[in-house]
């Protein structure tokens, strides 16, 4: 069926859909030991950290099977991008972020988020740049790492 009357859902938020204030969180994903190793070998992180089972047990502070910082952050962007960002989401331009405590294989992760800055470009017409302050968080309510996307959003008009 191609009508192009019927609504597309899935679509992402725009500018004016975001105002300083705004909260939302995610749907959750729990990390898998598969996800944690496809990671390390497609970003070749060959630490032993990752990849050596018995120096964790044996040596490292954090016990178990925990992926990277870098992962949950990956994660939290894949989970916002499906949610709020398809179609409208036009540049990551800069962020910081904090690790505050590591994930580990069988954790469900969500992100939680509120708009912090919201202006309309000054050089692109139709276009925002939204901050947000991002929490990725466990299921037991531990927060695994903060950070702060400033990103180029779409207008729903172009006269803006």
């Amino acid at each position: 069926m191609n009508d192009s009357t019927l609504e597309t859902v899935g679509l992402g938020l725009y500018f004016e859909d975001l105002p300083v204030g705004r909260k939302f969180r995610t749907l959750g994903r729990t990390i898998q030991d598969a996800d944690v190793c496809a990671f390390i070998n497609v970003i070749h992180m060959t630490e032993v950290l990752f990849t050596d089972m018995e120096f964790v047990r044996t040596e490292s502070d954090m016990k178990g099977r925990f992926a990277p910082g870098a992962f949950s952050y990956a994660i939290a962007e894949g989970l916002l991008a499906q949610a709020t960002m398809q179609k409208t989401g036009y540049a990551f331009l800069n962020m910081e972020l904090d690790i505050k405590n590591p994930a580990y294989v069988g954790d469900t992760l969500h992100v939680e988020c509120e708009v912090i800055e919201a202006r309309l470009s000054k050089s692109r017409p139709g276009r925002g740049l939204v901050r947000t302050m991002n929490k990725v968080v466990k299921q037991d309510g531990t927060v695994v790492l903060t950070y702060t996307p400033l990103r180029m959003i779409k207008c729903r008009s172009e006269k803006e």
